[in-house]
């Protein structure tokens, strides 16, 4: 349900403007999350209402503040207004501009700048340890809906590609960890900002990296394009390999992250199963080629 507009303004709106801001429009609701575009005087800011279930996706309110605020300084991300203690609500400045997209001069440059910029920060204390989310995803998901039941078949599979990427790994850094579209805001003054750093820990820079491949549906060469540009020389079936691990554990986590939504009812609507079912045979068919010593199913 939408909540009215003399609803969502908190009501400790004067610790961070000075005038009670005047509710523009409601942006684009995400699946977590309500955000709304406000006024305050001269300054457009967006103001997110945090999700009822952020227990249950495993979200971390600290470690996101902590990420921001070496974000903001650096000029990364949206300029930050509030972030409420109470872990209610976040207030950024608006950046006006476009989601960013593979086709444009000089985009997957940028973005590999932008990622190099991320990765470069100080770590913080929360990590992303795959095997710990999986089994919080898992817990949370009512695994007698016969939607959802298929999904057990595909954890064991999994942990061969946890453990290969660990052991190809190169170290933890700070990482942003959901750079989906909706996530990268080209801005009308030229800079690439990276938005929502919700799901922001410490780990394998490679993640980041597999999350853009996957949500932006990069064919192989933008994909070998990015990596090339991220890693500033050419690439190696290592570095390709890595990347393709990476892959598959974000297509099982994505897939685990909507059956908690769908089992604490955030989803519905026709073709939300057949959209669930569709992912999972997709990454069957990923495991399987993996199994059978072919990758062609996961470069192409």
């Amino acid at each position: 349900m939408t909540a009215p507009a003399t609803d969502i303004i908190p009501d400790d709106w004067p610790r961070w403007s000075a005038t009670r801001p005047r509710l523009i429009r409601t942006l684009a609701n995400g699946l977590t999350n309500r955000s709304f575009l406000l006024a305050d005087g001269e300054r457009q800011l967006v103001l997110r209402i945090n999700s009822a279930i952020s227990e249950a996706l495993d979200l971390n309110r600290e470690a996101e503040a902590q990420a921001l605020h070496l974000a903001d300084r650096a000029g990364l991300c949206a300029p930050l207004v509030h972030c409420d203690p109470g872990q209610r609500y976040l207030v950024t400045r608006h950046i006006p501009g476009d989601h960013w997209r593979p086709d444009g001069a000089g985009a997957f440059a940028q973005l590999a700048a932008l990622l190099r910029a991320i990765h470069k920060l100080p770590a913080i204390d929360a990590e992303l340890d795959i095997g710990d989310k999986v089994g919080r995803y898992r817990r949370s998901i009512d695994t007698d809906n016969s939607l959802l039941r298929p999904l057990q078949s595909l954890h064991r599979p999994l942990q061969r590609h946890i453990a290969a990427a660990g052991e190809l790994g190169s170290g933890k850094v700070l990482c942003h960890n959901d750079l989906l579209a909706d996530n990268l805001i080209a801005g009308t003054d030229g800079r690439l900002s990276a938005i929502d750093w919700e799901y922001a820990a410490s780990g394998d820079p490679f993640y980041d990296l597999a999350v853009i491949c996957e949500g932006q549906h990069l064919k192989k060469g933008q994909r070998e394009t990015l990596l090339a540009e991220y890693l500033q020389r050419p690439t190696s079936d290592r570095d390709r390999q890595r990347l393709d691990h990476w892959r598959i554990i974000y297509g099982y986590l994505s897939l685990l992250w909507y059956a908690v939504q769908w089992s604490c009812g955030g989803l519905g609507g026709p073709g939300i199963g057949d959209q669930i079912n569709g992912q999972m045979a997709l990454l069957s068919g990923r495991l399987s080629g993996f199994e059978n010593g072919s990758k062609a199913t996961v470069i192409d």
